[in-house]
Parts: structure tokens; sequence; C-alpha cells
């Protein structure tokens, strides 16, 4: 692998940890209604899955395996989009803090589905 490759993912992680840790502290601040738990559930266990899976493929044995979790990497990153844009839809939470969470999901999102468009197995 090249050392760019490399670097990319190291720094990739980072990121995805960093988003995974902001998440977490976000929903520590939604209201504690039936609808913002439920919510939050989803938005942390798609959330986390996206760094857990691209860790995964990181470490995949073969192109397709590679293929193949970071196709669930996508399918995560888009989940965890469609919650925070719920949250900030449904006025649940509105703050910059969720708006920024929420640019950065989109911004995951179309680097996870580029990478996996660029992947040749």
């Amino acid at each position: 692998m090249e050392k760019s490759a490399i670097i990319f993912r190291e720094n990739m992680k980072a990121r995805l940890k960093e988003f995974v840790l902001r998440l977490i502290k976000e929903c520590q601040q939604l209201p504690k209604s039936q609808e913002a738990s439920i919510i939050k559930n989803q938005l942390i266990k798609s959330g986390s899955s996206v760094y857990a899976n691209y860790r995964a493929a990181c470490r995949a044995r073969s192109k397709a395996e590679f293929f193949s979790k970071l196709s669930i990497v996508v399918e995560e990153a888009d989940e965890t989009e469609m919650w925070l844009n719920l949250l900030i839809e449904s006025q649940i939470s509105n703050t910059s803090e969720t708006k920024l969470l929420h640019r950065e999901s989109l911004e995951i999102l179309k680097i996870m589905a580029s990478a996996r468009k660029n992947t040749k197995i």
C-alpha cells in the first residue's frame, strides 16, 4: 500500500473517531423525550458503526472484503446523516453543533461513497 493511502486511512480513522465523540456529546444534550431517546439510540448506533466498520475495512484481507466493509460504512453514514437531519427538521435539536455534525456527516458520506466507487475488485 502506498504511503499516501496509509496516511489517508489513519487521518480518516482519527476524523471518524472525533466525529463519534462529538456525536455522543451532542446526544447527551438532547431533551429527555421519547422521540429524542429513540433518535439518540439510533444515531449513536449508526454513527459509531461508521467508525467501527471503517476500522474493519482498513484491516480487510482482500479488495472484495474491503469493498464489502466500505459498503456498510456508506450505508451507516447515510443513516447517520438521516438521523441528524431528522433532529434538525423536527426541531428536537437545531443547535449549531447539530448542524455542524450534519455537515460533517454529509462530507463523510461523500468521501466514503467516492472511496467505494474507486475501489476496484
